[in-house]
């Protein structure tokens, strides 16, 4: 099955190269920018604590999942569906899959823009000097312009595109290999700063001291629903991605090690943030606004904070980068594979299409914001649809798919690489994706929804 797809097919060339593009696709604005805010406000430690039992419980086999449905037919997600289920309806799940892809292409580039432009003005030295008031009302006035938004989403999607076009080897893992350590160091950079402020111990124990009276139903969903969206499952990156990695290796090791790179990326992100923010009178609680308001103002209050604040948005933007062309990545794939595309003809017509969606994404926070559907702008549209509605149903029938629906025989073959590599954790990982990872994707799904309440 896997063999005739596998001679005209690129692949990562090593494991390193595999982990590198892996977690770059996981670790992103979600990791970064995300993480901390939820984190902030759901109670800190208490959060992270149940976040973590998640991460293990239902992120490591809802991940090895998606690789053995991407390594097993070395397609893309639509492809994929349809050789190991031939004649029956769950290709819609891959289709979902690179549809979605398509949607949060156009808004979470829209957000990677912003990044380029904070960096410019940490450059020119405009965020310095300036209240919390004053960098509210700078962000608004930013997303109102009329072309400086949009030239950063054009400049930000051409990146994507041309690292991209280059291919899986030439493109995607080597500006990975690259571009994840480069995401390390920076971060480590912010960190030894952070943790040098006087009174970042209470930072500190607001992450890492849980308060289990602050453990809440609500918690624990906003813990499994922020797992879910920083390991970037239920999309199809991990099954286009899974199809890259080659036959030798260990997949039960390559999404462990994804998992915990991402996961430390996290809470380092945390470790550089919250010491800085208690330090320096921030509030945890800040919301979105964390990084575009808050952090700004908490980092120009530290000597050298230009710089610091330069390193941070360099930080954010190739955080983003490495997520960005992942996910084009999966459109890219389906083309080649599905409509017979050169990769750069597929490339192009991905980036120019979602490009539009995307000009329409950005004019709606600002000249478009009075347009809106059920009371959501286009931005809010496709963020809701995406991340409350298509990845958890997905990732939902990924899972029922790959415990109760795929041949075990596959199951087997790709964990153990035909027999190759001896492995106790099969068991585990179908009693986890047999039962626990559906219940739990089921009830954020609901929960997201409002279906599921708690009073």
């Amino acid at each position: 099955m896997s063999e005739k797809n596998s001679g005209q097919r690129d692949s990562f060339s090593t494991n390193f190269g595999a982990i590198a593009a892996i977690a770059g696709s996981a670790i992103g604005l979600g990791n970064i920018w995300r993480f901390p805010y939820v984190t902030g406000e759901n109670g800190g430690g208490a959060f992270l604590f149940i976040y973590l039992i998640f991460i293990v419980s239902i992120g490591v086999p809802v991940m090895i999942s998606e690789f053995i449905i991407g390594r097993s037919t070395q397609r893309n997600p639509y492809g994929a569906f349809r050789l190991l289920a031939p004649g029956k309806p769950w290709f819609l799940i891959g289709l979902m899959g690179v549809l979605a892809a398509f949607f949060i292409l156009s808004f979470y580039t829209t957000v990677a823009g912003w990044t380029l432009e904070y960096f410019y003005q940490s450059v020119t030295g405009n965020l310095g000097g300036k209240g919390h008031d004053e960098l509210t009302a700078m962000f608004s006035s930013f997303l109102d312009h009329p072309f400086r938004p949009y030239l950063w989403f054009l400049i930000f999607m051409g990146l994507t595109a041309l690292i991209i076009i280059s291919g899986v080897k030439n493109g995607i893992e080597r500006y990975t290999k690259l571009l994840m350590p480069l995401l390390f160091i920076l971060l480590l950079l912010l960190v030894i700063r952070s943790l040098t402020l006087k009174g970042a111990g209470e930072g500190l124990k607001f992450l890492f001291r849980p308060d289990f009276s602050k453990i809440t139903p609500k918690v624990i969903l906003e813990a499994l629903g922020q797992g879910f969206f920083s390991l970037s499952i239920g999309m199809g990156t991990l099954i286009t991605y899974g199809s890259y990695i080659r036959k030798k290796d260990n997949l039960t090791r390559t999404a462990s090690l994804v998992v915990f790179s991402d996961t430390m990326i996290a809470i380092v992100a945390g470790v550089a943030i919250f010491p800085a923010v208690f330090a320096l009178g921030g509030s945890a609680a800040s919301g979105e606004g964390l990084m575009f308001v808050v952090l700004p103002e908490v980092l120009h209050k530290l000597p050298f904070g230009n710089i610091f604040s330069l390193l941070f948005f360099i930080l954010l933007a190739v955080a983003a980068i490495t997520s960005t062309i992942s996910v084009l990545e999966v459109i890219v794939a389906f083309l080649v594979e599905e409509k017979n595309m050169p990769r750069k003809k597929a490339t192009v017509i991905a980036t120019v299409s979602v490009s539009i969606l995307g000009l329409l994404t950005v004019a709606s926070l600002g000249s478009l914001k009075d347009f809106t559907i059920l009371g959501k702008n286009i931005f809010g549209i496709l963020e809701y649809l995406t991340a409350n509605i298509m990845l958890p149903l997905g990732g939902l029938f990924i899972v029922i798919f790959t415990g109760w629906f795929l041949s075990r025989a596959i199951l087997k073959s790709e964990m153990t690489n035909n027999g190759e590599i001896k492995t106790r954790y099969l068991p585990v990982y179908l009693v986890l994706v047999r039962y626990l990872a559906p219940v739990a994707i089921a009830c954020v799904f609901l929960y997201s929804l409002g279906i599921l309440k708690f009073w």
